[in-house]
């Protein structure tokens, strides 16, 4: 037989095993991503009314995305130096990143940045960052610590499935107070204050999503008490540093708060909000540390996580976010069009606010003004987005989280409308 001959019967034979069914026949189709599937329906709607206020993504007025000039003219900068090339980057990153990020997010005065007891790498974004860091905190944990993770009630959809990979048990600690539309304190110290030692507590650092809802100073303070006597180890997840409140001090301030204490943890940063970087996957993880040697080891150990993950991280939004924060002419831009984009939002909260009780939508809506951030959590039921969706074309996860960063004042009055419906008739 020749070795044409071999291969059509080869052939002949692999096409009759196709036909007894595929190795994976058994594989059943999964149920699209309760976030990303928003903007999926959105763009099958039609309807010339349609609006997204499910994607966390910044719009402007017009609702377009929006590229900072800041951005803008840090990527010239780059693609003008000669010395730029396409080299792989270290399994940690962009070293020069790494050094300013952990510095914006902990201060150029932090205790753990002047005693470099810090260890940074680059991300994938704030998800990587969870990822790496989750992976990390279940290998290196002393033997004696549980490996449970306690997550606010509710919070970011993908914070379940990247601490359930990496081996947690996932917990849940009161967060929400569906009454008042604000924190559930009393609930939550309690909770914490029964979880056992050793067990990690994610901390969202400011900007809650989805509630838009945050302790204030004092009940950090009593948080940071709990964390340190119950023996928990803090992890904030930073993905709105400066897009909450457009003052970047100010939204660190809890991190700050625990760092200064003398307490180590883990954080993540997130560079996609702050600066508009959604596709470039820019973000940083820290692990402070009690000395130098600490964290040399640690970082070490990071890197050992990333190495069979993705090799290295990308470099081009890194290159960015690191000129932006690095550049003082740049620094200045970016910070004045953080502060707009965070304004523009307070504005949306006033826009919407006073269209609902224009139309006495039934209830107390106050808390939208209250709520910070990206988002505002309504309390709607799922009957009420369900509807949302099918007759006025609002696309809104269906736990009632919307995007106010989706919203103008041009389409308030219609989405004001929209809910004064759904809640007197769903």
């Amino acid at each position: 037989m020749t070795p044409e001959d071999r291969m059509e019967v080869l052939t002949r034979q692999i096409c009759a095993g196709r036909l007894n069914g595929s190795t994976w026949e058994h594989v059943q189709q999964a149920p699209p991503d309760p976030i990303i599937g928003v903007t999926d329906g959105w763009r099958a709607d039609p309807d010339p009314r349609k609006l997204n206020l499910g994607v966390g993504a910044y719009r402007t007025e017009e609702g377009k995305p929006y590229v900072l000039k800041a951005v803008r003219e840090a990527e010239q900068q780059i693609l003008a130096d000669p010395a730029m090339n396409k080299e792989y980057l270290p399994i940690s990153g962009n070293a020069e990143f790494n050094r300013l990020a952990r510095t914006l997010a902990l201060g150029p005065s932090s205790p753990g940045i002047q005693q470099n007891r810090v260890a940074t790498v680059q991300a994938l974004s704030g998800t990587g960052a969870l990822r790496v860091g989750a992976e990390f905190l279940s290998t290196h944990l002393p033997s004696s610590f549980p490996r449970i993770v306690y997550l606010p009630s509710p919070t970011w959809g993908n914070h379940k499935s990247i601490f359930a990979k990496a081996g947690f048990q996932v917990r849940e600690y009161r967060y929400f107070c569906a009454a008042t539309r604000g924190l559930d304190f009393a609930g939550m110290v309690a909770d914490l204050k029964a979880a056992p030692p050793g067990s990690v507590l994610l901390l969202h650092a400011c900007a809650h999503n989805p509630t838009g809802v945050d302790p204030s100073p004092e009940q950090w303070k009593q948080l940071l008490e709990v964390t340190s006597e119950g023996r928990l180890i803090p992890f904030f997840d930073m993905a709105y540093q400066g897009f909450a409140s457009g003052d970047l001090d100010a939204d660190a301030a809890s991190v700050r708060l625990f760092v200064d204490a003398g307490l180590e943890l883990v954080l993540g940063q997130s560079f996609a909000k702050n600066m508009g970087l959604y596709g470039e996957r820019a973000g940083a993880l820290s692990v402070v540390c009690t000395s130098k040697e600490v964290a040399t080891r640690v970082e070490s150990q990071l890197k050992l996580v990333i190495r069979p993950m993705y090799s290295n991280p990308p470099m081009h939004g890194a290159a960015i976010a690191a000129r932006v924060m690095g550049d003082p002419k740049l620094n200045a831009l970016w910070k004045e069009e953080l502060r707009g984009m965070a304004d523009r939002i307070k504005l949306m909260r006033q826009v919407l606010y006073d269209q609902l009780v224009a139309r006495n939508v039934p209830g107390d809506w106050s808390f939208v003004l209250k709520q910070i951030g990206m988002f505002s959590f309504t309390g709607m039921t799922r009957p009420q987005c369900e509807l949302l969706v099918s007759k006025w074309h609002v696309h809104l996860t269906l736990d009632g989280r919307i995007s106010m960063a989706g919203l103008s004042a041009t389409t308030a009055p219609y989405l004001a409308e929209a809910i004064a419906d759904v809640i007197k008739n769903a």
